[in-house]
């Protein structure tokens, strides 16, 4: 008899609980689901974007213009037309400091078209900065 009351207190404790794992695997399910709408999402966003330009010396002047532009105060950042941005001088000299190194840097390496780019951007943003600063 003392064997019996062992044995029902051994099966008392031993439960198993089949829910836990229809659960977890259900969780499982939902995580993946998330994931794989994610990886849609992203890729929509890149196809919606397009894909970008070959890399050239152009875009390399536009992007230093465009950033000496912006920290001068002439460009706005999308959805922040209606603020008016503060010229930050130090910011716009490095640019600009930049693009003339460019310039030293790629003297005769450059097409005729390449070097009147140049020159033309980097005297636009030199009186810009000259205009605030002064």
């Amino acid at each position: 008899m003392a064997e019996e009351e062992k044995e029902r207190k051994e099966e008392k404790k031993i439960i198993v609980d089949e829910d836990w794992k229809q659960q977890a695997q259900r969780e499982k399910e939902v995580l993946a689901a998330q994931e794989e709408a994610e990886k849609k999402k992203a890729q929509q966003e890149s196809k919606a974007r397009g894909s970008l330009p070959k890399g050239n010396f152009a875009a390399l002047v536009s992007m230093l213009v465009t950033q000496a532009l912006f920290s001068l105060g002439l460009l706005q950042a999308e959805g922040q037309e209606e603020k008016k941005r503060e010229p930050d001088l130090e910011l716009a000299k490095y640019n600009i400091d930049m693009l003339e190194t460019l310039e030293e840097k790629t003297k005769g390496n450059l097409t005729e078209e390449e070097e009147t780019v140049l020159k033309n951007v980097l005297n636009q943003v030199r009186m810009e900065y000259v205009k605030l600063a002064g």
